[in-house]
């Protein structure tokens, strides 16, 4: 059994795609296809002290209509990466584990991004390995597949050799399952349940930045993530 996980790029992810990752032999990112402004993509919240605060990287729209991910381009004319940082040291310098990790963040806010997809691959898979997940990443356009939609996502398994595709819950509301049994290919659903963790600034908030679990909890956090959650429905009978 091979199970791939198949997921647009997004920036500092919440937990629930961490969570799906490791579940995952190989997880792709899906570079290749339409990028979609206004959601989680190029934007994620962290937990401030006066609450919520959004860290959104400004894209360049004009001209970029119908653009892949591969072609978002970030608007470096303003000055977000040194907001960001400002942001994340304002919400976490107190967290108890944000000095182990610190460095790692500071040089990324350093560095100027071009691409979208670049932070976010890079970035998620430096939380994988430091929530202890060993899940493969690869780049969807890198497989040399092509497709659209579900045939897109069941090339994209073929190529892999995977037996098993773990979507995200919302597959049910989409994915026609009789297309991937004639395809030979399993579909299974995550089925996640958010852990409560200590978390700095009062009462606890759920879908934060998976940064938020590390600053707090640091390698304690897989432990915490994977807790008593159930393992994922096979076609809406869970496993």
């Amino acid at each position: 059994m091979r199970v791939a996980g198949i997921h647009q790029p997004q920036y500092l992810p919440w937990l629930g795609l961490i969570d799906r990752a490791s579940k995952c032999d190989i997880f792709v990112i899906l570079d290749n296809v339409p990028y979609s402004k206004n959601y989680f993509y190029n934007r994620n919240q962290i937990k401030g002290p006066n609450g919520n605060i959004w860290l959104t990287v400004p894209m360049l729209t004009k001209g970029y209509f119908g653009q892949t991910f591969l072609d978002a381009r970030i608007d470096n004319n303003q000055d977000w990466r040194v907001k960001h940082w400002k942001s994340i040291r304002y919400s976490y310098s107190a967290a108890p584990f944000f000095k182990d990790y610190r460095g790692y963040f500071e040089e990324v806010f350093a560095k100027e991004w071009k691409s979208l997809v670049d932070i976010c691959l890079e970035t998620f898979r430096f939380l994988l390995k430091s929530y202890g997940v060993t899940t493969s990443v690869v780049r969807a356009s890198e497989l040399g597949v092509s497709g659209k939609k579900e045939e897109l996502i069941i090339n994209i398994c073929k190529k892999l050799d995977a037996t098993h595709y773990l979507s995200g819950p919302d597959g049910k509301n989409y994915l026609d399952l009789s297309f991937w049994k004639k395809n030979n290919v399993r579909v299974d659903f995550q089925n996640y349940s958010h852990p409560i963790y200590p978390q700095l600034h009062g009462d606890f908030a759920a879908k934060m930045s998976s940064i938020d679990l590390l600053f707090n909890c640091g390698n304690e956090g897989l432990k915490i993530l994977t807790a008593g959650q159930p393992e994922y429905f096979l076609e809406g009978v869970k496993k």
